[in-house]
């Protein structure tokens, strides 16, 4: 199958290799499949805001890519002047944030800085990535509750949030007409006012992830931190809806958002879900994730391929490059056996920190060789012994014919 295209990673590299890094990302990314990556532009320290910044990132990644690795940039207040010389040296697109990061080295923006940042992007083809979550419950508002439950985590992130924040998605989209994209989309209650501005015009695309359509609330146990991400996995209601927009074309991507930290920021000791960090580590488990529950609802392998590899990489602008086998595309590939089945456990994972909510979950869908570029990059548990992974840094002519 072509391989996949995870285009919601943090490798956080430089800066905070103790959550994450090149070189452990991307063997886990091969390990399960993945033989392209984008790389988010925050929790590194700097963050990729600046083309500076970006070049900084891109030293430190040089060597140490298993697999293809493409790049997205930030849009932070104050930095528009910094967004075009970006895309002239090969950035993706851009995300931002319309709540608090997690960090504040990448500050959130407000409505003006999203006005400046679209005036950049006219007429490039680039992209704007946006994770959508406003505070719309006024903060004076104490959620109660045992913050070991994860009811009371949840409760403290109502659908709302997600819907308001998008509501400001789909009107700068329609009235900049500026490629845009809604992260990890979480609450099924936004995707009627998505379709609506599609069905106006607006270029406007969507992924989900991998915890919001195999994870429930429901099912979360007592002071088990490692479920937690945000925005946050809901009930299973909501989760049907979710594979459902799925098979009906309404959502457009499954990616990991793999966002992993050291174990002490997951706060396991007191189990306290309002403290501990908000990110959930799958990059390496994505397929046997994805393909556990998807061959129970009747979609197919081509179904995989498409939500996987082929739109992920036409978000990216590597569309003519990466998600397809036909002639003049690279010859990435993942051999797996989508029959077999096999338990997650720490030993086999190659992410730097192991935790992740999957631990002990059977799965079904065994990778059995990844290959980059024709190149041979793992095989049944073993590397090859340096990495062949490239930078994958994006032309303004390929942006523009993504238009």
């Amino acid at each position: 199958m072509p391989g996949i295209v995870d285009c919601h990673v943090h490798v956080n590299e430089p800066g905070r290799t103790s959550w994450e890094g090149f070189w452990t990302a991307t063997r886990a990314a091969a390990a399960g499949g993945v033989t392209t990556i984008v790389d988010m532009p925050l929790n590194s320290i700097p963050p990729t805001t600046t083309l500076r910044n970006f070049e900084e990132k891109l030293k430190e990644a040089t060597g140490k890519c298993f697999v293809d690795v493409a790049f997205w940039g930030g849009v932070v207040p104050g930095n528009q002047l910094e967004l075009r010389p970006m895309i002239q040296a090969g950035v993706a697109g851009f995300k931002c944030f319309l709540i608090h990061s997690g960090v504040d080295e990448f500050p959130h923006v407000a409505e003006f800085d999203l006005h400046t940042a679209m005036e950049q992007l006219q007429g490039t083809g680039s992209v704007l990535l946006f994770h959508a979550e406003m505070d719309v419950h006024p903060t004076t508002e104490k959620i109660g509750g045992d913050p070991s439950h994860y009811s009371t985590f949840l409760q403290s992130q109502p659908d709302i949030m997600e819907t308001e924040a998008i509501r400001t998605v789909t009107e700068l989209c329609l009235q900049y007409r500026v490629r845009c994209h809604i992260v990890h989309l979480s609450s099924a209650k936004a995707l009627k006012l998505i379709q609506k501005a599609r069905q106006a015009g607006a270029p406007l695309t969507v992924e989900t992830t991998h915890h919001y359509l195999s994870l429930c609330a429901e099912n979360i146990p007592l002071g088990a931190t490692q479920f937690k991400c945000c925005p946050p996995i809901r009930g299973s209601a909501n989760q049907e809806q979710l594979w459902s927009a799925l098979k009906t074309g309404q959502i457009d991507m499954v990616v990991s958002d793999h966002s992993p930290c050291t174990p002490d920021l997951k706060k396991l000791e007191s189990g306290d879900f309002t403290q501990a960090w908000g990110g959930i580590s799958s990059l390496q488990f994505g397929l046997p994730l994805f393909w556990s529950s998807a061959s129970k609802r009747d979609f197919q392998l081509a179904d995989v391929v498409r939500l996987m590899s082929q739109n992920p990489a036409y978000l990216s602008s590597l569309g003519h490059l990466k998600g397809s086998l036909a002639p003049g595309f690279d010859a990435d590939l993942v051999i797996w056996d989508p029959e077999t089945g096999f338990q997650i456990q720490e030993e086999g994972i190659h992410h730097r920190n192991k935790l992740t909510p999957y631990l002990g979950f059977t799965l079904q869908g065994v990778v059995r060789a990844t290959i980059v570029r024709g190149q041979l990059v793992y095989k049944d548990g073993n590397f090859c012994s340096e990495p062949l992974g490239k930078h994958l840094l994006i032309s303004q002519k390929t942006n523009q014919a993504q238009l």
